[in-house]
């Protein structure tokens, strides 16, 4: 059987695993990137294209789970369980449940938040190496809330992301106005963060990181990875084609794939999946000038080149399902609640985000050692978090000091 010798393997080719390869190449490593799907096609390509500094909130949080047990079940609502998956999630939500308290909420804050509060002037610098300025806008990010109850729930979380650095501008209706037109007008008010950048082609912007490693030199191998095993100085990888690759150190980078290949090498995650779900209207991308959050639904209205792109809500429930109807129902109804005269979606998405209880993403050395490194479950803000997920993979990998200290991400913290 032909084997193939490699220096660095990158198993996933979304935004995180081709930043990663992209810093690793320019550090002198030689890099190959497998994925069997094209570059950018999952998680990456379908998201609301918020880089947000501001997401520092855990899914799990006090207030979400004294009203978990109505919502897990609720068909209608922004956090649901897909039926047929309840038993299998029930390890993953007792510890969800368990990282929803008090002090472990606001001690997962205080993680995510180390990674987020630059994410803005990283991604800036990555755009200008890129030439991809102009898929890059500066215009903030709004949350909207629809009634005085929301929002004055909304302004006590917004003092706990103030509390952590997050520059938050709180608005009545008025200025809600001034800054999006077309928004009908809402009884609540608004949070805005005007720190937030925000892409206008998710999917196209990681294709040009693509571009760019290959020009480095990155080799993007369209394979799968069925099995992988450490050895004392570097990893076997099976691929899908009957090829084996040896390689001297591997990063797992493949989102919500990523806990098959974890659990090879005895790092048993508790990772589970979040099925995302966006609708795109063609011609629709004037509704809204910038991101806007209906933060009591949980989806985003994001003007994308060319369309409105609606995206978001929490469905758990794997990787193999097809879309579940109501979800897609949901993000209809909510989006026709605000624009009533919107024309049928042009298309629908389904993709996968890797989630872990804390939603604190896995960046880290294998229990095995520094053979195999882990970059996955960054949840709802891989894209903001690719950057400096780089950097700390590039560090692990190099065995050098990392930007940020890595103890709050490390694969065994369970």
């Amino acid at each position: 059987m032909q084997v193939i010798q490699e220096d660095v393997v990158v198993i996933g080719a979304g935004v995180v695993g081709l930043t990663s390869a992209l810093t690793l190449q320019r550090l002198g490593r030689s890099v190959v990137v497998i994925d069997p799907n094209p570059p950018g096609s999952g998680a990456s390509f379908g998201n609301a294209g918020t880089i947000a500094d501001f997401a520092i909130a855990p899914v799990g949080s006090p207030a979400l789970l004294k009203r978990l047990p109505g919502l897990l079940f609720d068909r209608q609502g922004p956090f649901s369980i897909r039926q047929g998956a309840v038993l299998a999630l029930l390890p993953w939500l007792a510890q969800f449940a368990w990282q929803s308290f008090p002090g472990r909420s606001e001690n997962n804050m205080r993680a995510i938040a180390a990674l987020t509060l630059d994410a803005g002037n990283r991604w800036q610098a990555l755009a200008d190496d890129l030439q991809a300025d102009h898929l890059i806008q500066n215009k903030g990010c709004l949350y909207v809330f629809n009634n005085e109850a929301r929002y004055q729930a909304g302004r006590q979380d917004m003092r706990r992301r103030q509390a952590f650095g997050v520059s938050v501008e709180l608005l009545n209706p008025d200025e809600i106005a001034q800054l999006e037109p077309r928004l009908p007008q809402v009884e609540g008010g608004g949070a805005f963060f005007p720190n937030a950048l925000s892409v206008s082609d998710p999917g196209h912007l990681v294709g040009l990181i693509a571009c760019r490693a290959k020009a480095d030199g990155v080799r993007i191998l369209p394979e799968s990875v069925v099995g992988l095993s450490a050895q004392k100085r570097q990893v076997v990888l099976h691929l899908g084609n009957g090829l084996r690759m040896k390689a001297r150190q591997v990063v797992i980078a493949a989102g919500a794939h990523s806990k098959f290949l974890a659990d090879q090498v005895g790092d048993l995650v508790p990772l589970e999946t979040e099925r995302g779900y966006h609708l795109e209207y063609d011609g629709e991308s004037d509704r809204v000038l910038r991101p806007v959050c209906a933060a009591e639904s949980g989806f985003y209205m994001s003007p994308m080149t060319g369309r409105l792109r609606v995206a978001g809500t929490v469905e758990l429930g794997g990787l193999q399902a097809p879309p579940t109807a109501d979800r897609l129902s949901f993000l209809s109804h909510r989006v026709r609640d605000i624009f009533p005269e919107l024309k049928t979606a042009s298309r629908s998405w389904l993709g996968f985000r890797p989630s872990m209880p804390d939603s604190r993403p896995v960046i880290s050395e294998s229990r095995i050692g520094r053979q195999i490194i882990y970059a996955f479950g960054h949840g709802h803000i891989g894209l903001t978090l690719a950057p400096i997920t780089a950097s700390l993979v590039a560090a692990l990998v190099q065995n050098t000091a990392p930007e940020v200290p890595l103890r709050d991400y490390r694969v065994d913290r369970f």
